[in-house]
């Protein structure tokens, strides 16, 4: 590294503030049509038995368990964001 090349990069701080300048310069909001709900597939009670049979048959330590359980929270966001 040559001794002057510390002097041609920016300290965070001025990167910091030129974004933040920039930023307070935009004309509209970066989402101005507001937050878009995703959508919620609505499942018939067949299906939602036999995925409730199928969690159940899983062993007790298995990831999809965990994971569906997660599936489920971001449903019921989705669900609140829709309204």
């Amino acid at each position: 590294m040559k001794f002057n090349d510390a002097c041609w990069r920016l300290p965070a701080t001025a990167l910091a503030i030129a974004t933040i300048s920039l930023t307070a310069c935009a004309t509209e909001d970066s989402d101005p049509g507001g937050a878009a709900c995703p959508p919620v597939v609505a499942y018939d009670q067949a299906v939602r038995e036999r995925a409730a049979a199928e969690l159940e048959a899983l062993p007790e330590n298995a990831v999809l368990v965990g994971m569906m359980a997660d599936y489920a929270v971001m449903r019921a966001q989705a669900r609140v964001c829709a309204g």
